[in-house]
């Protein structure tokens, strides 16, 4: 299983635009497990605080905290597919 937690705000464009990236892109990885965390809720502080996230969208793989703003596309399909 791949987990991926995406921590973002609601009126952020680019959160939107790497939430639609992983909807678009999830068919390909069936085990991909989405996880979408407000970043102004007590748990979305407590991981941007752990991970030193300052710019939204943050983007974390498996616990491990893969871009923060603009996602690029290859390099996340790159990252997934190092996964599988």
């Amino acid at each position: 299983m791949m987990q991926v937690k995406i921590l973002s705000t609601p009126a952020c464009g680019e959160c939107a635009k790497a939430k639609k990236l992983l909807e678009e892109i999830k068919p390909q990885y069936p085990e991909l497990v989405v996880e979408e965390v407000d970043m102004a809720t007590p748990e979305g502080q407590e991981i941007i605080s752990k991970y030193m996230i300052m710019s939204s969208p943050g983007v974390i793989i498996n616990g491990e905290l893969f871009s923060t703003g603009a996602l690029d596309k290859q390099k996340l399909i790159e990252k997934l597919d190092n996964l599988k």
